[in-house]
């Protein structure tokens, strides 16, 4: 079928004359009459009668004049989500983020971010630091939110620090550890309660005992989730080793109270991950323009 005439006709049946057609699609009235013509011989039916000094539709103009408008409607809506997708007003972002950023910066960018551009559809899967960048690796996600420091990312992903926190040592305040300062080799003798297997900040204790020769301490408890870890130090067992921006708040009321381990001043990196030379979505560079502009929320 020839959409360009099919076109023509739609123009004409919305407009009701030829002449304002002409107008609209500025092409001249002969131009039009004689496509028309044409097009109704490729459809072996007429598609206008004559009607006083005008024209009117047959009964298959008319038939066909609603088809045609539900034709055009949908290419409208074509365009407009093809504007829509290049602007990044509408699309999706899959997005694979470690539990501290999940649970203590992304509910905050997240909702600035779908106050502006709503129809974006988000996917937000929280894990630890190791399955979030094998979800990159992997193309399961388009990006990811990382707090911690990997000891080196593959060569295929590329990394953009937002802001750095520091790590701490936090306890009860009854415990005899609470806001002294004492060594590292001490430290390491109380039972610590950390995330799972896999979890950056965990590891980066870890390598901390490795780095200065200091046994490792004992995980006593275990949680999958950072509020049940803290939760169970703030109740009175063991130690944890923590982001401050996790704790900082309960250090503040005075639920928790720090441990000041003689020589120790570690950072934490958050950071957003991307695949190398893969162009992200209109949708996702936003979201991650956004959080530059802003990404210390708490």
């Amino acid at each position: 079928m020839n959409l360009h005439a099919l076109r023509l006709f739609h123009v004409i049946a919305s407009t009701g004359s030829v002449t304002r057609a002409s107008e609209t699609l500025n092409i001249s009235q002969p131009a039009i009459t004689a496509q028309i013509k044409k097009f109704e011989k490729e459809l072996s039916f007429a598609l206008f009668k004559p009607q006083g000094r005008g024209i009117a539709l047959t009964d298959a103009g008319e038939e066909l004049a609603l088809l045609a408008k539900r034709l055009f409607a949908v290419e409208q809506q074509i365009e407009q989500f093809t504007q829509d997708y290049v602007n990044g007003t509408n699309g999706s972002i899959r997005l694979a983020a470690t539990y501290l950023p999940a649970h203590f910066l992304i509910p905050t960018w997240i909702a600035k971010f779908k106050q502006q551009y709503e129809q974006v559809e988000m996917v937000i899967t929280t894990t630890n630091s190791s399955d979030a960048l094998k979800q990159l690796l992997n193309v399961d996600v388009d990006m990811a939110i990382y707090g911690g420091i990997t000891e080196a990312y593959p060569d295929t992903i590329r990394t953009e620090e937002l802001f750095q926190d520091e790590l701490w040592f936090v306890v009860a305040p009854h415990h005899p550890y609470a806001n002294l300062q004492i060594s590292l080799s001490e430290m390491m003798k109380e039972p610590f309660v950390m995330r799972e297997e896999g979890s950056s900040t965990r590891e980066r204790l870890l390598s901390l005992c490795r780095t200065y020769n200091t046994p490792a301490p004992t995980i006593s408890l275990q949680f999958n989730g950072l509020h049940e870890a803290i939760q169970a130090v703030i109740a009175g067992y063991g130690a944890n080793f923590v982001s401050s921006l996790v704790v900082r708040e309960y250090v503040e009321r005075g639920e928790l109270c720090r441990v000041y381990v003689e020589g120790i001043h570690l950072k934490n990196s958050i950071a957003i991950c991307t695949r190398k030379n893969e162009p992200l979505s209109a949708s996702a560079a936003n979201l991650i323009q956004m959080i530059r502009q802003n990404p210390y929320t708490m």
